[in-house]
Parts: structure tokens; sequence; C-alpha cells
């Protein structure tokens, strides 16, 4: 009878740890639930992303989508910096004032920091439209009805990008990432298809009004909803109101993930001076299939970068250290190991773009380099962050930015795509290695995947 059970033992022992790791009610457990949570729900963005550039391009025809996408790429470029980092840094402001008490602080800033941000992208949306006047005869005409639709759009993008931020502190990954990635996506497919059945036009301006609609809906309906949850959450009463100290932990904030927009276009805007435009489609469409490994680094910062701040918060170092070292540690091996399936699928997934496009499997390499590198280290940037060290990770980004810039500018003239790799995948080993020594200088944790076990001094 032994003999006979013990081939089912191994795969027992496997279905037991899913169910922990599924139901599980541990640190551990949860963890990777919310993670593989924001991990589905930008693969299926993705997705949909990619289904509706499709079906856009299709519909629009290329002049009117070209109009769209640039629009469309300057309102998402400005919008992900006005919310001023507070969509980060409130995953260290609300369990701060959670654990000290200060709950007239806590409902103030779930308050403020939404009105500061919708006054502060309303006045940046103003003047923009007063700069799109004032450059309009310069401007080409199709291009200026979407560009102030655009400014119309500002608004509630920002403020739906800092309530993600609000619910992501609360664990409420669907309610914080699904109306923007998901139910946006949705609803832009939705009312741009209705539009061509109705027999419209469907030009620049009337997929911008499209776009705009759905970003105000999916904001809205967030807002409703968050709302709801945080009566819930949070005991009613007065509200303290301390914008300056909001801004002196978001602002720093705001530089790194400014610099790390910079250090992720670098490659790409470089790569568009010096060669044709086949050749950038040909690394875009490399940059686009590696992405998966981007998601799963993203995924662990959105579960983790609250959970660092409370624990720091209580004082608890060693709970602090081995969720550090639980993060790192998935974060890592399955970046490995999408990484590995990525490039033996490598030709087949790049052959899906167009035959031409093979012509960057080997380029696949050399960027997935830089990636596996910076996975080595987990999401310790948001640990800089949320300890309050986010000057010296805005400082590393900074340098890390100004090194691709160099990098590429030397490379790619003579290499092209394989130039633009290896100097984005130079620029993220050594960012890797400066937060790596900060984080070790000025915290006292080893945040190494390999060598010792994470520890604090």
């Amino acid at each position: 009878m032994q003999a006979d059970s013990a081939p089912d033992a191994k795969p027992a022992g496997l279905v037991a740890r899913l169910r922990g790791v599924l139901t599980g009610t541990s640190e551990a457990s949860l963890t990777k639930r919310l993670a593989g949570t924001v991990f589905i729900i930008r693969l299926l963005s993705a997705g949909l992303a990619y289904f509706s550039q499709v079906l856009l391009a299709r519909w629009m025809g290329g002049s009117d989508y070209g109009i769209y996408v640039y629009v469309w790429t300057w309102m998402l470029l400005i919008g992900s910096m006005l919310d001023f980092g507070i969509a980060v840094s409130a995953q260290k402001i609300i369990p701060e004032y959670r654990a000290g008490g200060e709950f007239a602080m806590l409902r103030g800033f779930l308050s403020g920091s939404r009105w500061a941000t919708l006054a502060a992208s309303t006045t940046v949306a103003l003047l923009l439209a007063g700069l799109v006047k004032i450059l309009s005869p310069w401007i080409d005409a199709p291009t200026i009805v979407p560009l102030y639709i655009a400014c119309l759009t500002l608004p509630a993008f920002v403020v739906a990008n800092t309530q993600d931020g609000l619910a992501r502190a609360h664990d409420w990954m669907q309610l914080g990432l699904m109306p923007q990635f998901i139910v946006r996506q949705t609803l832009i497919i939705g009312f741009t298809a209705g539009a061509v059945v109705l027999g419209m036009n469907l030009g620049a301006t009337a997929a911008m009004i499209a776009s705009a609609a759905a970003v105000w809906i999916a904001m809205i309906g967030q807002m409703i909803v968050l709302n709801r949850r945080l009566r819930a959450h949070v005991e009613p009463g007065p509200k303290t109101y301390d914008f300056r100290a909001w801004l002196k932990v978001s602002l720093p904030i705001m530089m790194v993930e400014g610099f790390y927009l910079l250090l992720s276009y670098t490659d790409v805007l470089v790569l568009q001076q010096y060669r044709s435009s086949e050749e950038v489609g040909v690394y875009f469409a490399v940059v686009k299939t590696l992405a998966l490994v981007s998601f799963i680094h993203y995924a662990m910062s959105a579960t983790t970068a609250h959970r660092f701040s409370e624990y720091h918060a209580s004082g608890d170092k060693e709970r602090l250290s081995a969720y550090i070292a639980h993060a790192i540690k998935w974060t890592f091996w399955p970046s490995v190991a999408a990484t590995a399936v990525l490039l033996a699928l490598g030709e087949p997934l790049l052959w899906l773009f167009g035959p031409q496009f093979t012509s960057g499997y080997g380029i696949m390499f050399v960027a997935a380099i830089g990636l596996i590198v910076r996975s080595a280290i987990g999401p310790v940037e948001r640990l800089l962050n949320m300890l309050g060290h986010q000057n010296m990770c805005a400082l590393a980004y900074a340098l890390a930015f100004v090194l691709n810039l160099v990098l590429c500018i030397i490379l790619v003239p003579r290499f092209g795509g394989y130039g633009a790799a290896a100097a984005t995948s130079v620029a993220l080993t050594f960012e890797t290695v400066l937060l790596f020594w900060i984080t070790r200088t000025r915290l006292g944790f080893h945040v190494l995947v390999f060598g010792k076990k994470t520890s604090s001094t």
C-alpha cells in the first residue's frame, strides 16, 4: 500500500501548497494573491489595449489614427505626472496615519488628496488649452480639437490615478486597477464600435470624445465605490489637512516616477532620431513582447509598497525584513521563468506583428538582461520611497537616465536596435547596483535575491 501511495504524495503536496496560496490568510499568501490579481489585470489590459489599437487603426485610417495616438500619448505622459506622486505616496502616508492613530489626518488625506489633484490638474488643463489656442496657427488644423478634448480629459485621468493609490493602500487592488485598465479600455472599444455601427465617421475628434467619456465614466464609477468602501472602513469625524507635508513626501516620488518614464522611453526616442521607422517598429515590437516581465515587477510593487510603510511605522524590523525577502523572491523567480518562456517563443511571437519583425529576435536577448538584473532586487525602489529615502531613489533614477541617454547616443547610430537594448540593459544594471548600495548603506538591508538573507542593522 505504501508503494502505491508514494507517487501521489508529490502531487498532493503541490495541491496543498496551491490551496494554501489561494486560500491562506498569511501575509505571504495574501501578497501572492494580490500580486497575481494585479498581474492578471495588467495582462488583460495589455490585450485589450492591443485589440483596441488594431480596431481604431482599421476604423480611422492612417492620418486620423496618427493624430489620435499623438494626442492620447501626450495626455498619458502629462497626466501621469500631475498627481504629484500622491498616488504612490498614499501607500506610505495612509499606513503611517493609521499606525499613529492620526485619524483626522487620515480622513483629511483621503478627501484632500483628490481635491488637490483635481484642482491642480484642472488648472494645468486650462493653461494647456490656452497654449493650444495661442499656438493654433502653427498646429495642424485636424489636431486642434482633439488637443482641446485631451485637456478636458486630463482632470479625470489624474483623479483616477490618485484613487488608484488610495485603493491600493487598502489592498483593494481590483477597485484601484480595474476602472483604469479594464473598464476604460472596454468603454473606448464599445463607444467607438457603436459609432462605426451607427455609420458615423470615426475620425480623431470622435475617437477622442469616446476616450474622454470613457475616462470620466470610469473615474466617477470608481469614486462612488471607493467612497462607499471608505465610509465603511474609516469612522466619520473631523478632517485635518497638511498639504505641505503631503507634498514633501510626494514630490520626490514624482521625480522618481518621472525619471522612470524617461528611462523607459529614451531608447525608442533616440532610435527614432537615428534609424529608419521600420527598425523603430521592430524594436518597439521587441519591447512590447518583453513587457510581460515588467508586469511582474509592477504587480509586486503595487502590492507591497504600503506594507513596507506599515511595518516600518510599527517598528517591526524582523517582520519587515522577512517581507522584503519574500517580495524579492517573488519578483525574481517569476521574472526569470517569464523571460525564459518569452525568449523560447520569441520568434513566433514577433512573427505575429509581421514576418519582418522576426529580425528583432536577437535584440530580445540583449534587452532581457537588464530586466532580469533589475528583478534581482525586487521592488526596492518602493521600499526606499516608503521609508523616507525617496530623494536618493530619485537621484539613482536620474543618474540611470543620463547614462542611458549617453549610451544610446553613442551606440544607436552604429548598432541600431542592438545598441538601444544594450544601453538600456547597462543603465538598468547601473540603477540596480545603485539602489542595492543605497538600501544597504541607508537601511542595512541586503536586498539581492542571492547571498545572505535580508537583515536589518
